[in-house]
């Protein structure tokens, strides 16, 4: 019987495309959108951080599609376009959630560019919002369905490598 080892995932911030790689090479691509400020790791920056890092935590395990997250919890809302005209200064946080956790101490962990602490995440986004384009404010946005196979497909402590 051969091993299978554990996936890992890799952010390429040029293209705007996350790649999950198994096994056997890509298993699958989804286009992304990140920081619309670029690559960096200062906290307060709202940058997305290069380098290694890990899955540190999986939220929203079984949530509904588009269900609206604040502080990691689920709010009791479902997003719609309703309630994004009624909100419209929301950084809007659906589906599930991937916290991701540098792992390279003085480049995206601890002190000033700690990813964990700068609520990082890998995360669901409105249906509108266009991907493939910078656009977020740190975090890694996905397609909401995109997010949920994704977050099927990879245990917590997967690595994660966000490369400019």
């Amino acid at each position: 019987m051969g091993t299978r080892s554990v996936p890992r995932i890799e952010v390429s911030i040029p293209d705007q495309r996350l790649t999950l790689i198994g096994n056997g090479g890509v298993e699958v691509c989804y286009r992304v959108s990140t920081s619309r400020f670029g690559a960096g790791e200062q906290c307060g920056s709202e940058r997305t951080p290069r380098g290694a890092h890990i899955v540190r935590a999986k939220i929203g395990g079984g949530a509904a599609l588009n269900t609206v997250f604040a502080g990691r919890r689920p709010t009791g809302e479902i997003w719609t376009p309703e309630l994004a005209l009624a909100f419209p200064d929301r950084d809007w946080i659906l589906t599930r959630i991937l916290w991701l956790s540098g792992t390279e101490r003085g480049r995206n962990r601890l002190g000033k560019v700690d990813t964990m602490r700068r609520y990082v995440y890998i995360h669901g986004c409105p249906d509108p919002v266009e991907l493939g384009v910078p656009g977020s404010i740190g975090c890694v946005r996905m397609r909401n369905r995109d997010v949920v196979e994704l977050f099927d497909r990879v245990p917590p402590y997967t690595p994660v490598l966000i490369l400019e």
